[in-house]
């Protein structure tokens, strides 16, 4: 792994005197942080955040320690201290690209700060990465681990910021590109003054192995397909690319989990562009039948007059234009999965002879009278009520109860927004890779945006507004919000907060909205001008018509035109401002 800091210098030694105002302004990060109290959800740039009290933080150690005992709790808070620690690395690259490696490397204590568990101080930090050395020494003031751990279990023997622990080696790591590991030797937990940690790298410790084991990152993750990957072979179709965390994605997942071993048929419901057909390749690739064809048809894209020659196929001379027989989707699929999406479009002719392929197992092709067998998992998806097209004679009921025995529904994306950080990088990766493209991730205002945007075309509209945003971004920028969104898109003002100056929530409407109007701009802009005693109209009308004349290299009617006046009315203004200037000298002469 690659330091965040690629322009750097490779030996760095730094040295500072038990005084923090060293860091670099924190209103870089504290920008990133965004409350919307409305939607109970708090995000740090792109991931959702929490907050907790320290009487919970307590509780949940203590319950912890008391159910998995002290040795295990503790490996568990370090490896989850871990993991944060190695995405936050990942921000520092993006929120503080070209500056010093210290200032970079503040963006970890500096965020742990953030999030409440207290501010770290740097006596030494030193790296020599052609050497493989580094060394680092800090004190964690405030720490809320050591804080809770007193309150609720008293003094103890050893030192108890585990999470703090794990969150500096995991950062380190992925900072220095080797593994580093943080140690706490004095806490005040134990009783010291301060909770005082070291980091060294692994071969540096006396004791590597016994520490390093509490540092093996456990990560769950996404598994994709590569980037760029559309087509993984001719019979299972794209590769599958599965994104998500939020609870609605997981509780889909467990569902798919549940079905997959079996042969089960599964009905998923969800508006249009939640990822029916995604959700429907994986519990594929997750069965027995992963080896075999997958075969997708969306239904409403069909003929009517051809749904059933397409479904069940056709002999030669059936109808006018069927020159040759040939297998429909069930024949092609045989010992495989068909996947049928808006099925709620059939026909009630094609229905009825889809009801008995899944009762039987047979079909008949389209003129011919002979039976055919088939072997085939039916997977089907409806973004429609089918009981209420029931009720209205457009679906069979005995088809609609065969189908509606696994429903499994898919949220739609505004019902899972943890999960748009995940796509926006899985999408932002895939075009990048797809068209040629290095794009600087997002700017702090397009993360903003999409977390408070509706999503009314769900993650389909998310898959290309960010397309379109690696396409029109330049190499080397982030993406920003004019890239994402086109004017019938209708960004509207959400209802989220974030910090001011003084640390107080502000709300910031404008932040999450297209660029303001020039108007709302040159009103903020002037609102000053109104506490000058005298002539603030005369004073704005001036400034534009010198802007105007120097932009214009003097020239009248370039400048008028800019003015929006004629030639004859910029001329008029001019030379009555030139005789106003002489009245007044001659006033003052006299």
């Amino acid at each position: 792994m690659n330091s965040p800091q690629g322009n750097v210098p490779n030996n760095l030694f730094y040295r500072w005197e038990g005084d923090h105002k060293h860091f670099p302004d924190i209103e870089d990060l504290a920008r990133r942080l965004r409350f919307a109290p409305a939607e109970g959800r708090i995000w740090l740039d792109d991931r959702r955040s929490i907050l907790m009290r320290n009487s919970a933080f307590g509780s949940l150690r203590r319950e912890l320690l008391e159910a998995v005992g002290f040795t295990r709790a503790r490996t568990v808070l370090k490896r989850v201290g871990y993991a944060e620690g190695t995405r936050d690395a990942e921000l520092a690259r993006r929120v503080r690209p070209q500056g010093n490696l210290f200032d970079a490397f503040a963006v970890g204590p500096q965020v742990h700060a953030l999030s409440g568990f207290g501010w770290l101080e740097v006596l030494e930090l030193r790296s020599d990465l052609p050497a493989n050395a580094f060394y680092g020494e800090f004190l964690l003031h405030d720490s809320i681990e050591a804080d809770a751990h007193m309150n609720t279990l008293g003094v103890s023997a050893e030192p108890v910021c585990w999470t703090a622990v794990g969150y500096g080696s995991g950062y380190s790591s992925a900072f220095a590109g080797r593994p580093i590991i943080v140690d706490e030797v004095e806490c005040r937990a134990m009783g010291h003054e301060h909770c005082r940690l070291v980091g060294r790298t692994v071969e540096e410790w006396d004791r590597h192995s016994r520490k390093a084991a509490y540092f093996r990152p456990q990560e769950f993750v996404n598994r994709f397909g590569k980037p760029g990957d559309d087509a993984a072979d001719a019979t299972t179709g794209p590769a599958v690319d599965v994104v998500g965390i939020s609870a609605g994605f997981g509780a889909a997942v467990h569902l798919l989990g549940k079905a997959a071993p079996t042969d089960v048929t599964v009905l998923f419901l969800g508006e249009t562009g939640v990822g029916k057909e995604v959700f429907a390749r994986m519990l594929h690739r997750m069965g027995k039948r992963a080896e075999r064809p997958f075969v997708a048809v969306n239904c409403a894209a069909l003929p009517e007059n051809l749904i059933e020659a397409e479904l069940f196929g056709v002999v030669k001379g059936a109808y006018t234009g069927a020159s040759e027989s040939r297998p429909g989707r069930f024949e092609r699929a045989h010992g495989g999965t068909l996947f049928l999406d808006e099925i709620g479009t059939l026909t009630l002719s094609a229905q009825a002879k889809l009801l008995r392929a899944l009762q039987e197992g047979e079909i008949e092709r389209v003129g011919d009278s002979q039976t055919r067998k088939v072997d085939v998992r039916l997977l089907a998806a409806t973004n429609v009520d089918l009981k209420e097209a029931v009720a209205q004679g457009t679906f069979r009921e005995d088809l609609y109860f065969r189908l509606t025995t696994f429903p499994v529904r898919i949220p739609p994306l505004r019902e899972r927004r943890d999960d748009i950080p995940l796509l926006m990088r899985h999408f932002l990766h895939r075009f990048s890779q797809r068209h040629g493209k290095r794009v600087d991730g997002f700017a702090p205002q397009a993360v903003e945006a999409l977390l408070s945007y509706g999503f009314p075309g769900n993650i389909r509209e998310l898959e290309n507004m960010i397309e379109r945003g690696v396409l029109l971004a330049d190499d080397g920028e982030p993406i920003g919000v004019s890239h994402l969104f086109t004017a019938d898109q209708g960004l509207g003002a959400s209802a989220t907060f974030g910090l001011d100056a003084h640390g107080q929530l502000a709300g910031r409407p404008g932040a999450l909205n297209a660029p303001p109007h020039p108007a709302d701009e040159l009103r903020e802009r002037l609102a000053p001008l109104l506490q000058m005693r005298e002539g603030p109209l005369d004073a704005v009308e001036w400034t534009l018509i010198d802007l105007a004349l120097e932009q214009a290299g003097g020239n009248l009617a370039q400048a008028a035109r800019q003015l929006g006046i004629s030639r004859r009315q910029l001329a008029y203004r001019l030379e009555k401002r030139a005789a106003g200037q002489a009245q007044a000298q001659d006033s003052t002469g006299t």
